[in-house]
């Protein structure tokens, strides 16, 4: 679970029809739940008609006083599932690829006897005696090929597809997250201070439903769909625009509490300051891709959590609740409880690959 954290890292308000433009020469654009470019239309094709299209979709409505102010959606309504729209054969599919993707793991990187995980290992050890400096060499080369790759994904996509540039970018970050990630646990098994379990559990659990916003489309995680660039606006994205990061960072800060020793220190600083670039990667990949209407979502949201909210820009709906009483949220409860008792064999499998 913690390698799928690493590797997917680089995120429905009440609807009310757009109020109707003062320009008799301006179409009426409806909004969309993906407006990925305005210019698509010739009617808007000049930034002062791209700016009374934004104003449309993005500010509240006047007309109904009793509407207590929404914001209408411009962005997609993250952690939707819908049962009966589900096909058996993707999921079946699903679970052969990862089957062979696990497999090939295992067999290149994991073993000793057949794969190269333990000699990159021994390789970045050489760079430095000290285990804080192969410890933050680790996580700078998983953050350099990750989000490099993250960067050329225009490019790449144009070049040779979505699908095929989502399995390269799995097959190079893979890896390195699995070798990351087992450095990481062996040391999570050489220390703690009791008396602080409690809240540093807590503070995990809460971690995990900041950190997984951007994973809940599984089939195109594993280009069994085609994998798309969502800009996401419901749910954790109403408190935090990055809530990866803000996971990141709780994450790492219990973590280093827990574990209280200088490579824990210093894997999470190299991991805080990795998702800080994402954030800003992020922000800019999205605002070259989707144009105005991230920068309409970008002033209704917020980095610091509960900001936007606290300032009056993001509106919450009566029923905001039910934005979490979904299934992908009680995916990430049940595999969040069952990581935290999966910890001692998490341990004891890193320990007997001697990496």
């Amino acid at each position: 679970m913690a390698v799928y954290h690493l590797l997917l890292s680089s995120s429905p308000s009440l609807v009310l029809p757009p109020r109707q433009p003062n320009f008799s020469s301006v179409r009426r654009i409806p909004t969309h739940p993906r407006l990925t470019k305005f210019s698509s239309s010739p009617s808007s094709s000049s930034p002062a008609i791209r700016k009374i299209i934004a104003r449309s979709t993005l500010r509240e409505d006047p007309v109904s006083s009793e509407a207590d102010n929404p914001t209408l959606q411009i962005g997609e309504d993250s952690a939707a599932f819908e049962l009966g729209k589900q096909k058996l054969v993707s999921w079946v599919y699903f679970g052969v690829v990862l089957g062979v993707v696990l497999f090939i793991l295992n067999v290149v990187w994991i073993d000793n006897s057949t794969g190269f995980g333990k000699s990159y290992i021994d390789a970045v050890s050489t760079i430095s005696g000290s285990p804080e400096v192969a410890m933050l060499m680790l996580i700078l080369i998983f953050a350099t090929v990750h989000s490099g790759l993250a960067s050329l994904r225009d490019v790449g996509e144009k070049l040779i597809g979505e699908r095929a540039f989502r399995v390269l970018f799995a097959g190079v970050s893979l890896p390195l997250a699995m070798s990351t990630i087992v450095r990481w646990v062996t040391v999570m098994a050489a220390s703690g201070c009791s008396g602080v379990h409690e809240a540093i559990w807590v503070a995990n659990f809460v971690s995990f439903f900041f950190l997984y916003p951007s994973t809940f489309n599984l089939l195109e995680v594993a280009a069994v769909d085609k994998p798309k660039m969502h800009l996401w606006e419901t749910g954790i994205m109403r408190i935090t625009r990055h809530p990866q990061m803000v996971g990141q960072i709780v994450w790492c800060l219990a973590h280093t509490l827990w574990i209280g020793n200088s490579v824990a220190a210093s894997a999470s600083l190299g991991l805080i300051a990795h998702h800080l670039f994402g954030a800003w990667n992020g922000d800019r990949r999205l605002a070259k891709r989707y144009g105005d209407a991230f920068e309409s979502i970008k002033k209704r949201t917020s980095v610091i959590p509960f900001a936007a909210i606290l300032e009056g820009r993001q509106v919450l709906p009566e029923d905001y609740y039910k934005e979490f009483v979904r299934l992908p949220y009680l995916a990430i409860t049940a595999l969040t409880v069952g990581a935290y008792f999966a910890h001692p064999l998490m341990q004891g499998a890193s320990f007997r690959l001697h990496w």
